[in-house]
């Protein structure tokens, strides 16, 4: 499946193997890594490397969408977007990062439209749901932007750096998305 979602300011893409220091670049900034639920710090090379080859697999057997975020005007990866799929369940989940230098222009949020228009429209998903730390208000601010809806709080699910964080979970059923 070739896979290019545009908006107005980005394109979002699979990743290519020579995205990896770019990835580990921004993926390693400890303020990223901090805001996230699956990112280590420190994020070596490796690690980027692993995670974008193992992308073609999982986008072929349509079980999850790891998109780079594409500047349109000058091609540069500012984060990801993914789009995990649970197929017998018909939902997905949203995951994403952007680059601390990036913060605050809405990447996330324009990002995050694209690729569930995609999850609705192309793969007939029922429902997207997405998680956030409870201590990072950026990325709750995007899932409500997105049109998502609070759902609950877990609560302390996560270990991170010794203390155990609260999670928010957001979503929202394809009946009552707006595109």
């Amino acid at each position: 499946m070739f896979l290019n979602l545009q908006t107005e300011r980005l394109i979002l893409r699979p990743f290519k193997l020579e995205d990896a220091p770019r990835v580990q670049e921004l993926a390693g900034d400890k303020e990223v890594a901090k805001t996230t639920l699956g990112i280590p710090h420190p994020y070596p090379i490796e690690a980027a490397e692993n995670w974008i080859k193992n992308h073609p697999q999982l986008i072929k057997n349509g079980d999850v969408y790891p998109l780079a975020i594409v500047l349109r005007d000058n091609s540069l990866v500012v984060g990801t977007m993914t789009l995990r799929v649970d197929k017998q369940h018909n939902k997905g989940e949203l995951a994403y990062w952007v680059g601390k230098n990036y913060w605050g222009n809405g990447y996330a949020t324009e990002a995050a439209r694209a690729i569930m228009n995609f999850g609705f429209e192309e793969l007939i998903l029922n429902r997207i749901w997405a998680t956030a730390l409870s201590k990072n208000p950026a990325s709750i601010k995007v899932m409500k932007k997105v049109g998502m809806e609070i759902e609950g709080t877990l609560k302390q699910p996560i270990l991170q750096a010794e203390v155990y964080e609260d999670v928010e979970v957001y979503g929202v059923i394809k009946s009552d998305y707006r595109y």
